[in-house]
């Protein structure tokens, strides 16, 4: 059976009773359904990542900004493919699998990303999607929506965006198209998915986290983040197909409480170890290929406590199993999550069913 044709699998009578219980992990995967997606995302926890600026320029100015809220944007950028090459081979000998190439805009220099993919040829690019990056460039490509195209003449200085993303990536297996939401374009979702859906595309959600000092109207309220769990959840019921993403995904991203309360953070920004996972092996390297620990971050700048962002909580999320692993219904929404950051992260990942049909709150809080 292929990950595709995994059936909802309802929690059995017994578990049902034992929900909230701690069980024995062995019994909550001797369902044969939660076993078999176990087995499918176990297989990928070799994945280490870590993250490169590729350059300090870019092809369009938006409000809110990370990379151009920073002291990086004024980082001397080195444009040097053996520099890069000699670094890639570097993180390579240190066990880093995966990489994320963003800051500012890295289809503007695509060689430098093809001499990351011959080294290191699992990753993704954080893009615009303005400039059509080669094919031969073979990380997933996460392009960026803000809203439909008059929110993007308006915070992000672009005509006609989502069309011209649509023409460079339209039938394209790396593409993923990842719609921010901020407090002021939630519903304007319908209107995009249904372009990005009529096109064959496919999307999944993150959520604007303000940047350290920033104060404008994209940041999220209370009631923002209630509405765009609203809105997430009938999207992904309208387009099952076109939508990577599962319950449990839209409570952990717009839940009262930012991913670090919920769950702690293990980028070195927020985390002093350095003995295990993100806090010994990730590094966040700068255009001249340089890094500094204390800033070290998937996304730097954010203001912590207000971090809902899809990347962290790909890493801080996936590395809670142990607080998912006793209880059936909390690991089913873990699984979902999982196979979830996969297929939006991982070349050639396919997604499937979400084995949990109905939103279930982080181990220890309510919803």
């Amino acid at each position: 059976m292929t990950a595709m044709n995994v059936k909802h699998a309802p929690i059995p009578a017994s578990e049902q009773s034992a929900a909230g219980s701690k069980m024995k992990f062995s019994q909550i995967i001797a369902d044969p359904v939660v076993r078999e997606r176990w087995e499918k995302v176990r297989r990928w926890f070799f994945l280490r990542e870590s993250t490169y600026d590729m350059t300090n320029r870019c092809n369009i100015r938006c409000d809110g900004c990370y990379y151009y809220e920073g002291e990086k944007q004024f980082t001397k950028e080195n444009g040097r493919p053996g520099d890069w090459r000699a670094l890639m081979e570097s993180e390579k000998q240190r066990g880093i699998t995966y990489v994320v190439l963003a800051g500012a805009e890295p289809s503007l220099v695509p060689e430098l990303c093809q001499t990351c993919y011959d080294v290191i040829p699992l990753g993704s690019i954080a893009s615009n999607g303005f400039k059509r990056l080669p094919e031969r460039v073979g990380y997933k490509i996460h392009i960026s929506v803000w809203g439909n195209d008059d929110t993007s003449r308006r915070i992000r200085n672009a005509k006609d965006l989502l069309a011209k993303q649509i023409d460079n990536y339209r039938s394209d297996p790396r593409a993923v198209w990842v719609y921010t939401f901020t407090r002021e374009n939630i519903d304007e979702i319908y209107a995009v998915m249904e372009a990005l859906a009529g096109n064959g595309c496919r999307a999944t959600f993150n959520m604007f986290s303000a940047p350290v000092g920033y104060a404008g109207p994209l940041r999220h309220d209370a009631g923002s983040l209630a509405r765009t769990r609203e809105v997430m959840l009938d999207i992904l019921a309208k387009y099952p197909e076109h939508v990577l993403y599962s319950p449990y995904n839209a409570v952990a991203h717009t839940h009262r409480l930012g991913l670090h309360d919920l769950y702690a953070c293990s980028y070195p920004r927020m985390n002093p170890s350095t003995d295990i996972g993100l806090g010994r092996s990730f590094r966040q390297y700068r255009t001249d290929l340089t890094w500094d620990r204390g800033v070290a971050c998937c996304v730097p700048d954010t203001d912590c406590p207000d971090c809902r962002h899809y990347a962290a909580g790909s890493a801080v999320v996936t590395a809670r199993l142990y607080r998912h692993g006793s209880d059936p219904e909390a690991f089913r929404a873990w699984l979902d999550y999982v196979d979830t950051y996969l297929a939006v992260w991982v070349m050639g990942y396919e997604k499937g069913k979400n084995l949990l049909d109905r939103p279930t709150p982080p181990p220890g809080f309510g919803l």
